[in-house]
């Protein structure tokens, strides 16, 4: 653990860049990690974050007890609660095997890596159906219209460490052709306490794909979301649709050009769900691919 000195001004930390839900550095969504965070002060790990540029970064403080540490997750504009892709490229990215446990802002989660993949158990989670005028502001803001939405899954505020707006539409090409309106959504994520739109398109029996608006954290799109993946295992299970233990494969990140593959584990008789990806560090010499907006366009339509 990293020590400092009072009245001294703490060296800037080590920072490391892997990429969560691919083995390919060049998919699954990019997050930055710092294994010690110790000594940081708010200001600091959102000054990091923000110079990072990717849709969260990890600061991890380790606890007395081995295996424990204490996690907080910044976006470049704000903190999140929790954040699951970043969680699994921490996780790897301390190059240990067996359980870990990730005190968070949500409550503690658990984490089993092999030192390749890592699954988090998450919070226990919950849904409920969005009012009428949240589903029409979310319409609005996606550009979309009422005859896009699968009936099959009514739109749910849903809950898996934060918060996510989960719509469903029945084709596949409407969710390729996502243009929304990066303002007027990020302002009902806000309203909401809520952190993306987890917007997804049922492949087959157990096959999603899902693209994610952050606009909340002044990223374009997350390429891979597991905090989302957990809040959607537990919006089936709240709809009935898991009546007996259920594995779902979500592609997400396909359409941003960074394919990202997410495993979900959900029971009918436990309120928390598993989420399984791969993490892989990115060659130094790799710049950003995380979509965010350029200077002096933050808040405006994209």
């Amino acid at each position: 653990m990293t020590t400092v000195t009072p009245g001294t001004r703490r060296a800037e930390p080590g920072i490391l860049r892997y990429s969560a839900f691919s083995s390919d550095p060049a998919g699954g969504n990019p997050a930055g990690v710092v294994l010690d965070a110790t000594g940081l002060d708010d200001a600091a790990m959102l000054r990091i974050a923000a110079a990072i540029g990717y849709s969260e970064t990890a600061f991890a403080v380790p606890r007395d007890i081995d295996g424990e540490y204490d996690v907080r997750y910044f976006s470049p504009l704000v903190e999140v609660p929790f954040c699951g892709h970043a969680t699994v490229a921490t996780a790897v990215a301390l190059g240990r095997t067996g359980t870990l446990r990730f005190h968070t802002a949500a409550g503690p989660v658990e984490i089993d890596t092999d030192g390749v993949t890592a699954t988090l158990t998450s919070v226990p989670t919950s849904s409920e159906p969005a009012p009428d005028e949240d589903v029409a502001a979310a319409l609005a803001a996606l550009r979309w219209d009422a005859a896009d939405l699968d009936p099959r899954y009514p739109a749910h505020w849903a809950f898996g460490g934060a918060r996510h707006l989960v719509v469903a539409v029945r084709d596949r090409a409407r969710l390729a052709a996502l243009d929304y309106d990066f303002d007027a959504l990020g302002d009902l994520l806000r309203a909401r306490g809520a952190v993306t739109a987890h917007l997804v398109h049922q492949r087959d029996e157990d096959t999603f794909d899902a693209r994610d608006p952050f606009p909340v954290g002044g990223v374009v799109e997350d390429a891979a979301t597991g905090a989302a993946a957990a809040a959607f295992g537990g919006y089936l299970r709240e709809l009935g649709l898991v009546t007996a233990p259920r594995v779902l494969t979500v592609h997400q990140g396909v359409d941003m050009g960074r394919p990202s593959t997410l495993t979900v584990r959900v029971s009918p008789d436990d309120p928390r769900v598993a989420v399984t990806g791969a993490a892989v560090a990115i060659p130094t010499v790799e710049t950003p691919a995380v979509e965010t907006p350029a200077a002096g366009t933050a808040g405006r339509e994209v």
